[in-house]
């Protein structure tokens, strides 16, 4: 019998998958990416989406011990510090999100009392750690190549990717972040690639390719190297590179980069309230 279980909740606004993975012997469960909703055109936020979890973990008596993050999401916002707030549970990400962290604290001119050790968050991941949860291990994969801090969590049969990897018929993460890396990119993917080839392989958004009528999120390995359309048939790092780079310069800047950063280097913790009791998000111009 399995000792896990994964349940996947779609957040189509965002494209986004938060997973909640179970040990199934303690009934301990980590929540993996979750999602604050957030209208960018009035600026209000909504926590629709992580009460379903909340829910969900709360009818199954499950008990939530973690909140991990693959990396700072530049396209929905994290509701891991609301999460924590309801039912408890440690937020935890890779430790190179200090370098996201200084990166962005320039660019927003965040005051000196945003501090850039990422003590926001309970846990900083070295790669190459083992989480508990209940009776499982969950190892810490640093995966950058995305951003600098992207990490992968790969328990028993399974792996989460977050942006590393999309479904093979989408392919890769763009790399024109600030400190993003085609080659590290490659050199992440050939990592994740290493896995045994039954490895399930879970994505942190699905966009729909072209000629698929429905939304996916879980492939394997074998799927990965043998079909996905930027790295399958063993193209070397050169070609991948010329790739990630054409094909990044026609994108457009994420819908909700500017407001995610913000509050996903604060571990999903909004800025403190002005004097007037409101909390501001900046809006750089020109910077981006």
């Amino acid at each position: 019998m399995d000792k896990i279980e994964i349940v996947p909740f779609f957040h189509q606004d965002t494209n986004t998958v938060t997973y909640v993975l179970i040990d199934l012997t303690t009934r301990h469960c980590a929540i993996i990416d979750a999602v604050l909703d957030y209208d960018p055109a009035s600026g209000r936020t909504s926590t629709s989406s992580a009460d379903e979890l909340l829910k969900f973990v709360a009818d199954q008596g499950y008990h939530l011990q973690w909140i991990l993050e693959t990396h700072a999401h530049a396209d929905h916002l994290s509701s891991a510090h609301y999460i924590q707030s309801q039912i408890g549970g440690n937020i935890g990400i890779g430790e190179n999100i200090t370098r996201v962290q200084s990166t962005f604290k320039e660019i927003f001119n965040l005051p000196d009392t945003f501090t850039v050790d990422g003590s926001q968050f309970d846990n900083l991941f070295s790669d190459n750690a083992v989480i508990k949860l209940g009776e499982i291990d969950i190892k810490v994969m640093h995966t950058p190549g995305h951003t600098p801090a992207c990490v992968s969590y790969y328990a028993q049969d399974a792996v989460f990717v977050g942006d590393t990897l999309f479904m093979p018929d989408f392919g890769t993460a763009r790399v024109d972040f600030p400190d993003g890396s085609a080659e590290i990119l490659y050199q992440s993917i050939q990592r994740i690639l290493t896995l045994p080839d039954t490895t399930r392989v879970f994505v942190g958004h699905d966009y729909k390719a072209e000629n698929r009528d429905t939304y996916a999120w879980q492939t394997t390995i074998l799927q990965q190297r043998e079909h996905n359309i930027h790295i399958a048939k063993g193209g070397s790092q050169a070609q991948f590179v010329t790739m990630r780079q054409q094909r990044d310069a026609t994108l457009a800047v994420p819908r909700l980069l500017l407001p995610s950063i913000q509050v996903n280097i604060r571990a999903g913790k909004f800025p403190a309230a002005e004097s007037n009791g409101h909390r501001y998000l900046k809006i750089p111009l020109n910077v981006i």
